[in-house]
């Protein structure tokens, strides 16, 4: 269903020095990297399953152990399922996404995660509809930035890509209104047919 719950804080304003010229300041982001990921998963690929009578048991464990680990990705956070759809209810995509709706996690954001698969990505959960402006500082991939009103209607979207190698993306900023904001991997939108007026549905 459609979100209408507030979060208890607003997010992302790290950057007190843009507030005043932008309104609240939010910075790209997430928690850890997928170092942790790579050694993990190398580790469960050891078992073979022909040596061992309950290995689909362990096939099963398997599978789950690796939903843990792309959440540990984002272990400060809770998550939540985003489903995209028209205004009539046609779904467009989903993802399943960090939810940041504390201060200390819109200020980490994304921006310390080195990569960002396809059906992951962030939510910022704020207390009410305004102007929000998005910065890239310290991020290693491009993403898009959906911004959504207290229905979760989008009211407009950003394609922000990759800083360049001498650039440290501060100065890529990206602005729109809403009290939810969406950021996905680059193009998630353009490839999902998303658009101003869709709607986001997920739950707090």
């Amino acid at each position: 269903m459609t979100a209408r719950r507030s979060a208890t804080a607003d997010r992302r304003t790290l950057l007190t020095g843009l507030v005043a010229t932008f309104g609240s300041v939010g910075l790209a982001g997430c928690t850890g990297g997928n170092d942790d990921n790579d050694d993990d998963n190398s580790g469960d690929n050891d078992d073979d399953p022909t040596d061992n009578p309950d290995s689909n048991d362990d096939e099963t464990e398997d599978v789950g152990s690796n939903d843990d680990e792309t959440t540990e990705v984002h272990s400060e956070y809770e998550s939540t399922d985003v489903l995209v759809t028209t205004a009539d209810g046609d779904e467009l995509g989903e993802v399943t996404a960090a939810i940041a709706d504390t201060p200390d996690l819109q200020e980490l954001g994304l921006s310390d995660t080195e990569t960002l698969s396809e059906d992951r990505g962030m939510l910022f959960v704020y207390e009410s509809v305004e102007d929000r402006t998005f910065g890239m500082p310290e991020m290693s991939f491009g993403i898009d930035i959906v911004f959504a009103d207290d229905e979760g209607v989008i009211t407009s979207l950003s394609h922000a890509p990759e800083p360049e190698s001498e650039e440290d993306g501060s100065e890529q900023t990206y602005s729109g209104r809403g009290q939810y904001v969406l950021e996905v991997v680059y193009e998630w939108t353009a490839e999902n047919g998303v658009e101003e007026g869709d709607v986001l549905n997920f739950e707090l």
